[in-house]
């Protein structure tokens, strides 16, 4: 696939030099800026790490024998019937309104997570279960240490990449270290099976840790392109009607293709009137 550099969505700017965040090994790749424009005012206020309501999950089912644990919660139904190849317009629009409500209540995304889950030899059945399991450890790892999060993912479904989830998360700068010493840990116990290498990526959406305190401006540009980049897969229409730039194969995908952390998702942004 070739490098594909998108106008940013959520703000409009001049192009200037970028720097490479590598999402997977082949060749797939998001260019990020390296410097914000100059004439750019934006009012994102110092995340707190506390006084924000913590997310919900609503994910996880029961996974079968590969999975080590049961969750505690119900969720999506991912019968087998259910089968999609792109996203629509009303789960891009769903999307993007709760990447803007995570930022209103604090928790701006700052990771963007990609995991290869075909590359475990888990079913493509079984994906949306995987992701959920996965978000379910994030959650109560970092409220553990005392922080909230939100998060937003996309399954997309390729013949060179097979099924994949990309992950917009919030983490805050000083867990991180934490998260990537959990994270393999987590995937061994999700899959039943040893980490293999390349499975998950995690990089700072912007480039560095602490970006979104110390350059807002910045911040909101790379989460445009971020953004920009897992909605991709969406069908030829809502590309069409909402301007999208990039655009791909979404693939195959059973179950849920798309989802967000309650605390930003439709009823949670009625309630604070978006």
């Amino acid at each position: 696939m070739p490098n594909l550099t998108a106008a940013p969505m959520m703000h409009s700017c001049t192009r200037r030099g970028g720097s490479i965040l590598k999402l997977h090994a082949n060749d797939e790749n998001v260019k990020f800026q390296d410097s914000p424009p100059k004439a750019q005012p934006h009012g994102n206020p110092v995340i707190p790490r506390s006084g924000t309501e913590p997310a919900i999950i609503t994910l996880p089912l029961e996974c079968g024998s590969r999975f080590a644990d049961k969750p505690k919660h119900g969720g999506a139904r991912n019968r087998a019937d259910r089968v999609s190849e792109a996203l629509t317009i009303a789960q891009v629009a769903n999307l993007q309104a709760a990447v803007a409500h995570a930022d209103k209540i604090g928790l701006p995304f700052t990771r963007m997570i990609t995991i290869h889950w075909e590359r475990t030899g888990l079913p493509l059945a079984m994906m949306a279960k995987a992701t959920g399991h996965y978000l379910d450890y994030l959650a109560k790892a970092l409220a553990r240490h005392g922080s909230a999060t939100a998060w937003a993912w996309v399954h997309e479904n390729g013949p060179n990449k097979g099924g994949h989830a990309h992950i917009l998360v919030y983490v805050p700068a000083d867990l991180v270290p934490m998260l990537t010493k959990l994270q393999r840990g987590w995937l061994r116990r999700i899959t039943g099976a040893p980490y293999r290498a390349k499975v998950i990526l995690s990089r700072p959406i912007g480039g560095r840790l602490g970006v979104e305190v110390a350059s807002p401006d910045l911040h909101a540009i790379n989460l445009a392109e971020a953004l920009d980049y897992v909605l991709k897969g969406a069908d030829i229409e809502t590309h069409r009607q909402l301007d999208l730039q990039r655009q791909e194969p979404g693939g195959r995908i059973i179950g849920k293709r798309c989802g967000v952390s309650q605390n930003i998702g439709p009823k949670a942004r009625a309630a604070r009137g978006r």
